[in-house]
């Protein structure tokens, strides 16, 4: 019966709000419909925004979950400081900020404010980021504050500032529905910006004559749209481009009137880039090539004028990652491809708010402002209108070198904001013992399966997205508001205000005490502005005054907003200028005047000397290691994990391999294997686990592995465990692409599928505590809606009925044993509900009979189970019940067979697929696996054909 409210009684009031997704670095707008009644308020729907210029209303599966992920379940909730046993105790907030307080002043008095160090994250909004670095660079008096972002874009950032003598990003996303030729550089973009993918694809329909070039060591998705696929060697980035460098040089296709008028260095950097062999079989072996296929991707990028090559992680994540941006940017330079619509090189930024913790410094090497420690007057700059005692002299340690210095005792204090250093750092192992032997650690974070939680001293409860206000940048300088929504649940505090909190309690009230973000934000675009001359060097223009600093990142006019205007901020990218009638104005793309950043005003073209991946392969490491994002999950899954439908595209962590790699280590697709690698004194670094997959489009000799999984949802899925911390030299971000690592079986003499209620195990502790009985080789931990699916395997022949009773809460109610098979089917009730049901099957490969999860779901929901479910249990599905297998549509959640047995029956078409099961309808992430799965069925009718022929 339905019981409906009182006549008199109030109603629900409904809104709508736009904010901005927290993802990737494309920034996404996001309206959300909000029900608000008496007690609470409530996310009804959420979509994309359709005013808002990053995505015009579209979002990827990930955008499309958010609201799937906003469980207070899993939240940290109040302070935490540990006590002298060891233990977590909860605290007031006044307790934790005092302790740190007066530990930061201890420390700042006996070992100088350089023992205390910050490591944040792109996942902060500027304005927290801007009073980390104001409290830590101008009052603490250290440079050691650094982010994960390092991990990402710091090889771009040094590229832009030697090119243009500034962080500056040229394009805008409207540049790649503009151009004529778009050039993806390692670059994964269906998978890893894929709205972008999306926009892109669109411009491709619209314009005929649009070409796609796509230069990555992996076949991947963004091969759908690709007119032309360079596999090239791993590492070989730089090679390629020199040797275009000379192509256009040789075949007069260097724009010479560009090249005097605005730039220097070009005589040097062609002189460097020769110094190889640059012809067309040179380059193509070097860089492990098809000839004709290079000469083609040679000839379209020389011969149009509005080309955009955009290049992210493949490129920067290296020891020579600046160096092969630089290489990127000289082609654009020699051939005046910059400063057009639809031209100039794209470093596309992996997180929401990367850009903006440049702008404020979030980078050890930088001072607030786009300023750093080696612009003369900076320091002062920044000094003077911060009213700062104690900026330091020079940079601090950038993000694996300031592990390096906690694990040698010269740092005695971290504190780190919404990012998992023990997962997502390269030498992942070394870089927990650095954090357990810190003295004072302080992680603020709002989810409670952070690895780094482990090492934490005092842990506070930060706001999450939907909670947190403030703005971000995205890739294309573009600021947006991310709105607060909800309210924080418990104790929970935005990042800011513990910042300032602390630093108060320092002594330092007049600098911190802010009245909320919109005071922050003001701040930050007055010192964007102060002193702040436009860069202009015409002939009898002024000499710049001593105390002013040129700089292209300006938004003073923001600084004018009161509150409302705040609010009410509509995206808009740097610079920022008032018009005519005194409305503020973007800037769509820099330098179309060719003015540059640099002293004299020109762009430099740098000399690029190619070099090898320093992670050297050998007998015992003899397989090229490439670590990357996949399509559902994001960074260390703290959030994503949340999501049941994100869990299912790739469950479990992988790894991916070439059909001929597999066979010579006796590995079958879905099996499970071993990766480890090795240190410099031959030691065994790392240990990741993983189930094989099988693909052609890897590379011989070369395997891909996830970045993702961490120790709260699988037993080895840590990749940073494989990686040696080394950096490029110039930016210090890791080589993540380039590990050296070999593959093989993983002895296991069974494995299972155990499915339990929510609620009978706490966490990951008890499932590895009940594993380390089974002689467990392995487990993963996929959380689903209504049950939490662990994946087993191990050795030995452990006494199941007593394991399932000792720790499964409730004995079997169900037990069906294949005496000659080895395997076994159960299950375990609980006052009629199903609370948990296991398979086991014998050997290392995995079964055939995989059960039906989506069903068992369903029977695990129920209060009470049919006669014919109750008996189909055993079996895993119902009696005729196809499987659906992998999931390939995380929307609607359509899985592979399912779509394969479609095709079968007549839609041979991503179109017909649609219709008949709304797959690829909604978000459009999994249209490029639709479509491959359409084209493997034409390649096998081929294939039959030809042999019946």
């Amino acid at each position: 019966m339905q019981v409906r409210n009182p006549p008199d009684a109030p109603q629900p009031a409904r809104c709508r709000a736009t904010t901005t997704c927290p993802y990737c670095g494309v920034g996404c707008g996001v309206a959300v419909e909000l029900e608000q009644d008496q007690d609470s308020v409530r996310i009804v729907s959420l979509s994309g925004d359709v005013a808002h210029p990053a995505n015009h209303g579209r979002l990827c599966v990930k955008g499309s979950a958010l609201a799937e992920t906003l469980s207070a379940d899993g939240r940290l909730t109040m302070p935490q400081v540990r006590d002298g046993a060891g233990v977590l105790r909860e605290v007031s907030w006044e307790t934790a900020l005092d302790l740190i307080a007066a530990r930061f002043a201890d420390l700042s008095r006996t070992h100088g404010g350089e023992s205390i160090a910050a490591y944040l994250s792109g996942q902060l909004l500027t304005e927290d980021y801007y009073v980390a670095n104001k409290l830590f660079k101008g009052f603490i008096g250290t440079p050691h504050l650094d982010t994960n972002s390092r991990l990402c874009m710091a090889s771009a950032v040094v590229a832009h500032k030697r090119a243009f003598g500034a962080d500056a990003v040229p394009c805008s996303y409207e540049d790649l529905e503009r151009a004529e030729l778009v050039v993806l550089v390692g670059s994964n973009l269906a998978w890893n910006h894929p709205v972008l993918f999306q926009r892109l694809k669109q411009a491709r329909i619209d314009n005929p004559l649009l070409r796609i070039v796509v230069i990555d060591p992996r076949v991947t998705d963004s091969c759908e749209i690709a007119d032309l696929y360079l596999g090239l060697r791993p590492g070989s980035d730089a090679r390629l481009f020199n040797g275009l460098l000379a192509y256009m040089a040789d075949r007069g296709r260097l724009d010479r009137l560009y090249l005097k008028a605005h730039t220097q260095g070009f005589d040097a950097a062609l002189k460097v880039a020769r110094r190889e062999d640059c012809s067309l079989g040179a380059i193509a072996r070097d860089c492990d090539v098809d000839v004709e296929r290079l000469e083609t991707f040679y000839y379209w990028f020389a011969t149009q004028l509005h080309v955009v090559t955009l290049f992210s992680q493949g490129v920067n994540q290296s020891t020579s990652g600046t160096d092969k941006g630089n290489a990127i940017i000289n082609c654009h330079l020699a051939g005046g491809k910059l400063g057009l619509p639809g031209a100039g090189p794209f470093s596309i930024t992996g997180q929401p708010n990367a850009m903006g913790g440049r702008e404020v410094g979030g980078l050890a090497n930088q001072l607030a402002a786009h300023m750093d420690y080696e612009t003369p007057g900076a320091r002062e700059l920044v000094g003077e209108f911060w009213n700062a005692p104690n900026i330091p002299q020079g940079p601090g340690h950038k993000a694996v070198e300031l592990f390096a210095a906690i694990e040698r005792g010269e740092i005695q204090a971290l504190w780190i904001m919404a990012t998992n250093p023990a997962v997502s750092l390269p030498d992942s192992t070394r870089v927990r013992a650095a954090l357990a032997a810190c003295p004072l650690v302080i992680v603020s974070e709002c989810m409670a399966d952070s690895d780094t939680l482990a090492y934490a001293d005092v842990v506070l409860p930060a706001s999450s997205w939907s909670e947190k206000d403030g703005t971000v940048t995205n890739s294309e300088r573009c600021i947006s508001r991310q709105r607060g929504l909800l309210a924080p649940p418990g104790e929970a505090r935005h990042d800011w205000w513990q910042l300032a909190e602390v630093g108060k309690r320092m002594g330092y009230q007049a600098a911190f005490g802010y009245s909320g973000p919109h005071a922050i934000f003001r701040e930050h675009a007055r010192l964007s502005g102060f002193r702040n001359v436009a860069p202009r060097h015409k002939a009898g223009s002024k000499p710049l005054a001593a105390s002013s600093i040129r700089r292209l990142f300006n938004i003073a006019p923001l600084a004018e907003l009161d509150r409302e205007g705040y609010d009410a901020l509509r995206p808009i990218q740097w610079p920022v200028r008032r018009g005519e009638k005194g409305e503020l104005i973007g800037t769509l793309r820099l330098f179309e005047d060719a003015t540059f950043n640099t002293p004299n005003g020109r762009a430099r073209l740098v000399p690029v000397i190619p070099q090898l991946p320093h992670q050297a392969l050998s007998d015992a490491t003899p397989l090229r290691l490439n670590t990357g994002r996949i399509r559902d999950q994001w960074h260390t899954m703290t959030r994503t994990a949340r999501s049941a439908r994100l869990m299912n595209h790739r469950a479990e962590p992988f790894v991916e391999l070439h059909p001929q790699d597999a066979a010579a280590r006796g590995l079958q697709d879905g099996a499970l294997a071993q990766l480890a690698g090795r240190d410099e004194q031959g030691s065994v670094r790392g240990d990741y686990r993983a189930r094989v997959r099988i693909s052609h489009g890897q590379r011989q000799g070369e395997v891909f592995i996830p970045m993702h999984w961490n120790d709260h949802f699988a037993s080895h899925g840590r990749a940073g465990a494989l990686l040696a911390g080394l950096v490029d030299p110039l930016s210090g971000q890791p080589e993540s692409k380039h590990g050296a690592v070999d593959v093989m079986p993983l002895p296991c003499e069974w494995q299972a599928t155990l499915l339990i209620a929510p609620g009978v195990w706490g966490g990951h502790e008890d499932l590895a505590g009940a594993m380390t009985e089974l002689e467990g080789c392995y487990w993963a931990r996929i959380p689903q809606a209504t049950l939490v699916r662990c994946q087993l395997a191990g050795e030995g022949q452990p006494d199941w009925a007593l394991w399932c009773e000792r720790h499964l809460s409730v004995q079997a109610g169900l037990w069906a044993q294949d005496v000659a098979q080895g395997g076994i089917s159960a299950a375990g009730f609980r006052e009629g509900r199903l609370i948990w049901w296991l398979r086991v099957t014998a050997g290392a490969a995995r079964s055939d009979r995989q059960p039906n999860i989506a069903w068992l779901g369903e029977c695990f929901a129920s209060d009470q189970l049919s006669a014919l479910e109750r008996r189909s249990l055993l079996a895993g599905r119902l009696s005729g019940q196809a499987d659906v297998g992998t999931m390939v549509c995380a929307c609607h959640q359509v899985g592979e067979l399912t779509i394969r047995q479609a095709i079968q029956s007549g839609d041979r078409c991503v179109e017909a697929l649609g219709a008949r099961l709304a797959c690829g309808t909604r978000c459009g992430s999994c249209l490029p696996e639709l479509k491959r799965l359409v084209e493997e069925d034409r390649s096998d009718e081929r294939t039959d054909s030809l042999e019946m022929a």
